[in-house]
C-alpha cells in the first residue's frame, strides 16, 4: 500500500492509496476525495493523510489484522509507527530498530498519522463500511469540569466533549523564530531581485511559503490609491487569494485577505520586475515568482524550490542552521507585536480563523520581557508611596 498522485480530467490533483498492482483501495479513495473536493481540502493535505491511510493497511496486512477491526488495536500500530521505518526506494528490506534505538517517528508524527487515520475509520463508518462502534473505541467522553472557568463557556455549565484515546504526550517545542538579524543575512546572501522579495514577502509581509509563491500579478496592488483597481483599501498591499495553481501551492486559509506592505517590499519588487524583464521566457507568467535561472524558465516556482533557496541561502550566509521559511512568518508575527501591535491585528494579518491559532505566533523578545519586570513595582515602593505620582 502506498501514496499515489491522481489528476482529474479537469486538472485538479488529489492523493489516493494504491495497492500492489496499483490499484486504487476504494474506501480510501473515496474518504481522500470526499476530503479533498467534499471539504476542500488542499492536495498537500490529501497527500499527508494518504501516507497516514496506507501506513494503517500496510500495518494491518503485516499484523493479519482486517482494517475494519483495527480501531480497537491502535495501540500496537503505534508501537509499530514508533519502531517499524517506511519502506527502502530501492526495494531491500528495512532495518528494525532494536532496544534503545531512537525511535523512527517522534511523537509529533505519530500523532498526525493518528489523526488523519481516525478521519478515515469516522468516515468509513459513516458510509456503512465499518461497524459505528468503531467511534467508541477511537474516542472516549469526557466533560468540561476539569477545564478552566473560561474554556467552559459563560454559563460556566459542565458539558461532555470526545477525546481521542490513542495520542502521544508530545514534547513542548515552541516554533523558533527568525532574528532580524537572521533575515538580514539572507537577504545579504541573495543573488537575484526576485529571492530578496521572496524573502521580504515572508519576513515584512507575514506570507506562507505556499502563499508566496501563489500569488497572481492580479494580487499586487503596489499604489498609494488602487481604486482604479476596484480596490478601496489605502496604500500600498496584496491579497492573499486561495486558488487552484499549476505549481501545487495552496493559500491556507479559505477566506481571501489583504496584507498591507511597507515600501521596503515595494522598492524590492520593482527591481524583481526590471530583473525578470530582462529574461526571455519569463515576462508572460500570470505568476510573480517564477523560474529565472533553471528551465523551465518562466513556470511557477513550486513550494518545495523556496525550502530549497532557503538552505542555500542559509548555507551561503554562513548560518549555523538553516532557517526555514515558516521561521520568518513567526519573526514577522513577533515584530508586529514587540512594536505595539494586538493580537487581533496580528490575526488579520496572518489569516488565521481563530485566534488560538494566533497565540502560537506570540514570541515576546528579551526586551519586552525585561520591561515586564520592570513595571511591577518593588513591595518598599508600593509602602512609602513612591514611584506612584
Amino acid at each position: 500500500m502506498r501514496a499515489f498522485p491522481v489528476r482529474m480530467p479537469s486538472g485538479a490533483r488529489y492523493w489516493t492509496v494504491v495497492d500492489e498492482d496499483l490499484r486504487p483501495v476504494p474506501v480510501a479513495d473515496a474518504y481522500l476525495r470526499h476530503t479533498r473536493f467534499g471539504r476542500d481540502g488542499a492536495e498537500s493535505t490529501t497527500k499527508s493523510y494518504a501516507v497516514a491511510v496506507a501506513l494503517l493497511l500496510r500495518w494491518c496486512a503485516t499484523a493479519g489484522v482486517e482494517w475494519r477491526s483495527a480501531a480497537g488495536q491502535l495501540g500496537a500500530f503505534m508501537l509499530w509507527l514508533r519502531h517499524v521505518p517506511a519502506p527502502r526506494a530501492d526495494g531491500q528490506a528495512v532495518v528494525l530498530s532494536g532496544p534503545g534505538a531512537a525511535p523512527v517517528r517522534g511523537a509529533r508524527r505519530i500523532n498526525a498519522v493518528l489523526a488523519a487515520v481516525r478521519g478515515f475509520l469516522v468516515f468509513a463508518a459513516d458510509q456503512g463500511e465499518v461497524s459505528r462502534e468503531v467511534l467508541h473505541q477511537l474516542y472516549e467522553l469526557a466533560d468540561s469540569r476539569s477545564l478552566p472557568a473560561e474554556a467552559r463557556g459563560e454559563d460556566g455549565a459542565w458539558k461532555l466533549r470526545m477525546r481521542p484515546r490513542h495520542r502521544l504526550q508530545e514534547p513542548s517545542m515552541r516554533p523558533g523564530r527568525a532574528s532580524d538579524e537572521d533575515a538580514v543575512a539572507l537577504l545579504r546572501a541573495c543573488r537575484s531581485a526576485r529571492d530578496r522579495l521572496l524573502v521580504l514577502m515572508l519576513c515584512r509581509a507575514g506570507l506562507r511559503r505556499s502563499e508566496a509563491v501563489g500569488l497572481r500579478r492580479e494580487d499586487i496592488h503596489f499604489l498609494l490609491d488602487s481604486t482604479g483597481l476596484g480596490c478601496s483599501f489605502p496604500g500600498s498591499h496584496l491579497h492573499v487569494v486561495r486558488r487552484e495553481n499549476v505549481n501545487a501551492a495552496w493559500a491556507k486559509s479559505r477566506h481571501a485577505r489583504v496584507v498591507p506592505v511597507d515600501r521596503l517590499l515595494v522598492r524590492a519588487h520593482d527591481q524583481y520586475v526590471l530583473e525578470r524583464a530582462g529574461i526571455t521566457g519569463a515576462a508572460d507568467s500570470d505568476f510573480v515568482f517564477v523560474n529565472l535561472f533553471r528551465p523551465p524558465v518562466g513556470a511557477a516556482m513550486k513550494p518545495d524550490a523556496v525550502n530549497d533557496l532557503f538552505a542555500a541561502l542559509s548555507r551561503r550566509a554562513g548560518l549555523t542552521e538553516t532557517v526555514r521559511p515558516h521561521a520568518l512568518r513567526h519573526g514577522f508575527a513577533g515584530n508586529v507585536l514587540d512594536a505595539g501591535g494586538t493580537v487581533d491585528e496580528l490575526q488579520d494579518l496572518l489569516g488565521h480563523a481563530s485566534i488560538s491559532s494566533t497565540q502560537v505566533y506570540v514570541h515576546p523578545s528579551p526586551e519586552r520581557l525585561r520591561q515586564a519586570v520592570d513595571r511591577v513595582g518593588s513591595p518598599r515602593t508600593a509602602e512609602t508611596g513612591e514611584g506612584t505620582r
